[in-house]
């Protein structure tokens, strides 16, 4: 469809800076796609210093720049002859006295149309050219091309990105509102801060983002949650209704039923897009011109029998002359009152009478009320399964039916190991503390079953004394595509204990079933402990080498928390922290709900999918607090301390006996563990 390009901060290079991006805009039709002009103010300063202007003063049209506060309007000389000709625009026409055909050509409207212009004092004789008046204000605006110029990111008067991948809002924008309506649905497959949301959710478009990394989505989910946006005045409301009459000057239906569709559009600000066209096709400028004739002609005649004088109007003095009787400067007075009046009312007439732009960027706002992000869900394929894989580990995937493994299939899996074993070392194990990372001082691979990899780390003493010890460390990497359950934590964990024996098994996983969180407690001296590999790892090594080792493998913690039955038998949750893992000490310990972003809770769990039954927020610095000021007096106290709170609401025992509790923290790692309530 097109290609755009975007002015972008300042991006400093060891080669030439980069201060454009492109966009490309692809269409499967171009016939059928969508698309809704968008308009950018014109500069006017620019138009100012433009060759082609000028500045009218009460019908004098002066060189020299004369303020707009002082009565100026800014006058563009424009060419008023095209290339076609015919018998109707070809016509001569007398201005000021002076008689003007078209130089080339013909003119741009016929005869009519020309008289018209002449009495809206729309022309302008230049030598032997006749030139048309268009004034700066006539539509001051011009259609959004290919070359956006005022996206850059920060500095004064710009938005400043808040996340790193923050793409501009303005950018986003724009393309929506070009090229969808309200109630439309769009898709961003790179979810990334979440700002395609965050725009669609504000101009009333549906959207679904997706990501791979729990982060942006955590990020996503908190800026949407916190967000405040104005509220548009609908099409299909009272208030819009009465909006969209006083703007057009159209009585409203008489009634109406009222859905509230957001289909249906908000009222958008307008402006008149007077042209050639419109002026000369106007007939209620003759009317007026009429009109105001029968005052100014005997004004005129009276002024110049008084003074003997056979002015035209043309010719007629701005100022009166000292010298003139009283009589004379009362005649002159009237009639440059008659005149303004005649030039007002025809100005308006055009104005009235010209085509209207809507700009899509502008609705109409209820500066009385203020909107919140809509419902919404945060869904996730984990823990997901594979038939024939999940519970398999790494490398031993993808048999044939007679129990073989193709050559390529086998290569493909051990190059998955190799990588994850490779930025393994690289990266280490983090928890959710940015110095607390577990890094190996060996690490080599392992000839097992479920065992991939054998190493060493250093201990430092829990007590911050003594001396540090060596540990014995196994990996076990789950597999590339499946979900890790309990039975696969069970065989890895019989096998580490046999011979020699290991002080700790990492076990490495895309996702794992809530139910391996119980199952790595049962193995007394051999610590388990479940590492989530970040999704960039499926990606292959080209998009590791761009993003960077970061939090590749990360060890959540445990959340501590008690599920208390009530003497009316109803069932309450109380979360107090989490049990967090130092991998630098082997240690536990706990930690405040401050690391936590939000927990939710399936009262009634089947043990497949989960569904968000209770749903509450915590963590330090409170980061709706902004939201609950701006909404001030709409806030149920009482409400908002109910889904801010550590402890949940009272509910009824589940049907299935079964309970889920999902944690999530700020990073957007998540855990879920499953209570049996009787």
């Amino acid at each position: 469809m097109a290609q755009l390009l975007l002015h972008i901060t300042l991006d400093i290079t060891q080669f030439l800076p980069a201060v454009t991006d492109n966009l490309l805009w692809y269409g499967k039709d171009k016939t059928v796609t969508k698309f809704r002009q968008t308009w950018m103010s014109k500069d006017y300063q620019q138009a100012v210093e433009s060759a082609f202007t000028r500045f009218e003063v009460d019908g004098d049209v002066l060189e020299t720049p004369v303020a707009e506060s002082d009565g100026a309007r800014l006058v563009i000389l424009d060419n008023l002859t095209s290339r076609s000709a015919s018998t109707t625009t070809t016509q001569a026409i007398n201005v000021n006295g002076s008689e003007f055909l078209p130089r080339t050509g013909g003119w741009k409207t016929n005869t009519v149309g020309l008289h018209r212009l002449l009495r809206a004092n729309r022309l302008f004789p230049k030598g032997n050219s006749l030139l048309y008046k268009r004034y700066f204000h006539d539509f001051a605006y011009s259609p959004t091309t290919s070359l956006w110029r005022d996206t850059q990111s920060g500095g004064i008067g710009r938005e400043a990105n808040v996340y790193v991948v923050q793409t501009n809002t303005k950018v986003i924008e724009r393309c929506l509102l070009m090229t969808t309506d309200p109630g439309d649905l769009v898709l961003d497959p790179t979810c990334g801060s979440g700002t395609t949301a965050y725009v669609a959710e504000q101009w009333g478009r549906r959207w679904i983002t997706i990501d791979t990394s729990r982060v942006a989505l955590a990020l996503t989910r908190t800026r949407l949650m916190a967000a405040k946006y104005p509220y548009y005045l609908l099409a299909d409301s009272p208030e819009g209704v009465m909006k969209e009459a006083e703007v057009s000057g159209q009585l409203p239906p008489e009634s109406r039923k009222f859905e509230y569709d957001i289909k249906k559009g908000f009222i958008y600000k307008r402006v008149p897009h007077i042209t050639l066209k419109s002026i000369a096709n106007n007939e209620e400028i003759d009317v007026i011109h009429a009109k105001w004739q029968e005052k100014l002609e005997p004004t005129r005649k009276e002024l110049n029998k008084l003074l003997k004088q056979s002015w035209e109007e043309w010719q007629i003095p701005r100022e009166a002359d000292d010298k003139w009787p009283e009589k004379a400067k009362q005649l002159h007075k009237e009639w440059w009152s008659y005149k303004r009046s005649r030039q007002k009312e025809i100005d308006d007439s055009i104005a009235r009478r010209a085509d209207t732009e809507l700009l899509y960027d502008q609705p109409y706002e209820d500066n009385k009320r203020i909107r919140v992000t809509g419902p919404f869900t945060v869904e996730s394929l984990s823990p997901h399964r594979v038939l024939a894989t999940a519970d398999l580990p790494a490398g031993q995937a993808g048999e044939n039916l007679d129990g073989t493994v193709s050559e390529q299939e086998a290569k493909k899996q051990q190059d998955f190991v190799s990588m994850i074993l490779e930025n393994l070392r690289k990266a280490g194990v983090q928890n959710t503390i940015k110095n607390e990372r577990l890094k190996f001082d060996r690490l080599e691979s392992f000839a097992g079953v479920w065992l991939h990899a054998q190493g060493e780390y250093t201990e430092s003493p829990s007590t911050g004394s003594g001396q540090a010890q060596r540990k014995r460390v196994a990996v076990s990497i789950g597999p590339e595509h499946g979900t890790v359950g309990p039975q696969f934590v069970k065989e890895a964990a019989k096998e580490a204990v046999q011979g020699v024996g290991f002080d700790l098994l990492i076990i490495c996983g895309f996702a794992f079933d809530p139910h391996v969180s119980e199952e790595v407690k049962r193995y007394g001296k051999l610590t388990v402990q479940t590492a989530r590999m970040n999704p960039d790892l499926a990606m292959g090594d080209e998009l590791l080498k761009k993003t960077g080792a970061g939090n590749l493998f990360m060890v959540f913690g445990e959340p501590d928390m008690d599920v208390k039955k009530q003497k009316d038998g109803k069932i309450v949750v109380d979360i107090k922290g989490l049990d967090v893992y130092d991998p630098t000490t082997g240690q536990i310990r706990s930690s405040s709900t401050d690391d936590i972003a939000c927990w939710f809770v399936d009262t009634n769990y089947n043990g497949e999918s989960f569904f968000v039954r209770h749903a509450y927020f915590t963590g330090k610095d409170e980061p709706y607090e902004k939201l609950k000021r701006a909404l001030r007096a709409e806030i149920d106290e009482a409400a908002w301390s109910a889904l801010y709170s550590t402890k949940s609401r009272p509910f009824d025992s589940p049907e299935t006996g079964k309970i889920a509790v999902k944690v999530i923290n700020h990073y957007g790692d998540e855990v879920l563990k499953v209570f049996e309530v009787k």
